[in-house]
């Protein structure tokens, strides 16, 4: 029997991308032929970065890191929308912590419910189970040190933006 392909999408804001973001990446990598970065727009988030600078900040470490297989872009509306247009095989989600768990499984269900599309879960490394995009530009407006939590090019950016 031939191995299936297998296509997933990581659907996130990632404003910014973090490390946690990255750990799930690379270990998606090992899981799915493709992966796709799906950056989508959040109505109730209050974004910091466009979806076009998102992306462009993604596919620069893509590119720098070498991921074979990955690729990013963005994305208007439902993820499964998204997610049948790219005919993907599963969506792939990471999860933090137990709140994320309770959360997150009410969405997979619902999305398998409405779109027959399977989730895949993968728990973040411990050192970025208390991470968030929210939390690092509190962190980054308020001036602290975010070296071990994001990416330096993602870093320098964000300052960048702070300043403004």
């Amino acid at each position: 029997m031939a191995k299936k392909y297998v296509r997933a999408i990581f659907p996130g804001s990632f404003d910014p991308i973090t490390n946690g973001h990255l750990d799930v990446i690379n270990r998606g990598m090992k899981l799915f032929d493709e992966l796709i970065i799906a950056v989508g727009r959040s109505p109730i988030k209050n974004q910091l970065f466009t979806p076009k600078e998102r992306v462009e900040m993604i596919s620069e470490l893509i590119d720098k890191q070498k991921m074979p297989g990955v690729s990013v872009e963005s994305f208007d509306g439902l993820t499964v929308e998204y997610a049948a247009g790219k005919e993907a095989d599963v969506i792939l989600r990471g999860l933090r912590s137990l709140t994320d768990v309770q959360y997150e499984f009410q969405l997979a269900m619902t999305n398998r419910a409405v779109a027959g599309i399977e989730t895949v879960f993968i728990m973040t490394s411990e050192q970025y189970g208390f991470t968030s995009s929210t939390l690092i530009r509190e962190i980054a407006s308020l001036g602290g040190d975010l070296s071990n939590l994001i990416p330096k090019s993602i870093y320098e950016r964000l300052k960048k933006r702070l300043n403004k």
